[in-house]
This record gives C-alpha cells, sequence and structure tokens, in this order.
C-alpha cells in the first residue's frame, strides 16, 4: 500500500512502515504543510496492529535540513492557537516515534539537522549512510531548539559532547556520529537501503506484544530509580509470557523451526 501526500509518502509492506519526508528540492526542511501532514500519519502507524516497525527518511539526497528558514521569515500563518501552543502540537512527531509501541528507524541518507535531526535523535535506531552530515544547527540562526533533541542527544553522546554540538552548532560526518553513539552504524550509501530494510524486516518479525513492552521498559528506564523500572519488568514479563506469541515461540524453539508471530 502506498499513500502520497504533497509532502510526505507513506509505504507499507511486511509489516514495515516507510514513511519518507518529500521535499528534495529544499533537503526536506520542515514546511507547515509537511509537518501537518506527518503528524496524524505517525499517530496513525503507531495505532494501526498491522505496522510493526517504523521507518522513516528523506526523499532525493537529504534526510531533512530542518525547519524550513525562507518559510518563517516570510512569517508563515499560525492559526487560532498560541505560537508555542502550535510548535508543541507538531513536536508530537517526535514523542510519538519516541513513545509508540513498536521500534522506529531512522535511515539518514543525507545531511539532518535541527529539527530534522531532532526527529531522527526521536527514533530507537539510527542508520547513516556514509555521506550523511549531522548538526543541531540551532544557534546559527538564533533559535533554541526543538522537537526533543536536547532530551535525546545528551542521552546518546553524553552531557558534554552534546553541550558542545549545540552551542557550537558544528556539523558531524557520519563516521564521527558513529564512534560518539550518535547513530547506530554507518554504511556506504548504496547499501542504506538494503541494510535499513533488512534491520526493519528482521524486526517486524519479532514478537509484537514483548517488544513494545520492550521499549516501553527502555524508555521508562531512562527516568525512573532501578526499584521501579524491576517491578515494570516483572510485570511485563508475566504478561507477554502468557501471549500465544510467547508459546508459539517456545514450540518453535523445542521444533527447531523460526517461530511465526501474530500479535496475540
Amino acid at each position: 500500500m502506498t499513500t502520497i501526500t504533497d509532502t510526505v509518502l507513506l509505504e507499507v509492506a511486511e509489516h514495515v512502515a516507510t514513511v519518507t519526508l518529500n521535499r528534495p528540492e529544499k533537503l526536506n526542511a520542515l514546511s507547515g504543510e509537511l509537518m501537518d501532514s506527518l503528524v496524524p500519519i505517525i499517530e496513525r502507524l503507531a495505532e494501526d496492529a498491522e505496522v510493526r516497525c517504523v521507518v522513516i527518511t528523506g526523499a532525493g539526497r537529504g534526510f531533512c535540513a530542518g525547519g524550513d528558514i525562507a518559510g518563517m521569515s516570510s512569517g508563515e500563518a499560525v492559526p487560532n492557537e498560541s505560537p508555542i501552543a502550535h510548535l508543541r502540537r507538531r513536536e508530537e512527531v517526535s514523542r510519538l516515534l519516541h513513545e509508540m509501541p513498536k521500534p522506529t528507524i531512522a535511515m539518514i541518507n543525507g545531511p539532518a539537522a535541527g529539527a530534522g535531526l531532532s526527529i531522527a535523535l526521536a527514533c530507537d535506531i539510527r542508520i547513516a549512510g556514509e555521506s550523511a552530515r549531522m548538526g543541531t544547527a540551532f544557534v546559527r540562526v538564533g533559535f533554541s531548539g526543538d522537537y526533543g533533541g536536547t532530551w535525546m542527544l545528551q542521552r546518546l553522546v553524553g552531557t558534554a559532547k552534546a553541550r558542545e554540538l549545540y552551542f557550537t552548532g558544528d556539523l558531524i560526518d557520519a563516521r564521527e556520529a558513529e564512534r560518539i553513539g550518535l547513530v547506530n552504524r554507518t554504511v556506504p550509501d548504496d547499501q542504506l537501503a538494503g541494510e535499513t530494510r533488512a534491520l526493519a524486516e528482521r524486526i517486524a518479525k519479532g514478537p509484537p506484544i514483548a517488544l513494545a513492552r520492550m521499549k516501553q521498559n527502555l524508555n521508562l528506564g531512562l527516568h525512573s530509580d532501578y526499584a521501579t523500572l524491576l517491578d515494570a519488568e516483572a510485570e511485563g514479563m508475566v504478561i507477554t509470557g502468557a501471549t500465544e506469541d510467547s508459546r508459539e515461540a517456545l514450540k518453535a524453539f523445542l521444533e527447531k523451526r523460526t517461530p511465526t508471530f501474530h500479535g496475540r
């Protein structure tokens, strides 16, 4: 199935949803139209039982160059809500990618800057092509940062490095991003789509209920105390152990075959 809007493409196959930001002539900069299309699509995928893994990427030679500076300078119209509420509503894309009960992957195929980098950081896994360049960029245009990047970057690379990247706005290449832990892996550009797809399909073949609970525990572990996390893990083990998927996994192990999971 393929759904197309002017600024966002969506393809779902083999339980993997691929969301493509589609403003290649602008390095997929986040126009109001794009963000107003993207948030409801991600909301829908979060609830779609047929989707077990979500990949987000950009069309053409870029992932996302961040906010549309030209649109900002021309004074994009804001509906009848405060500018803060308006931006916060659009920032939901980061929260959804981070919290939805299924794994999310950013396929970084080129420049990822500003809010574009923040969206990539909100995903569970990031795979970058060798030509990708990444930077917070906000300081270069006099902004403080949005879309959750300040929360996520320091958890990935440490507080000192995150502050350096925010305060300087420096761009780093894909290999450096991998070295500091910003991306999981860097691959040749011509292998990026294949490697990302293979990983997404592998994850999508896993047990959806267990993966959802696993992600919930990992997110909880970012801010909870140890005892609270142990309570959540104990509850999750009992819940997932009672599923049909768990019984199928045990049966497949004894029968020396690959299990088939149905999310029940």
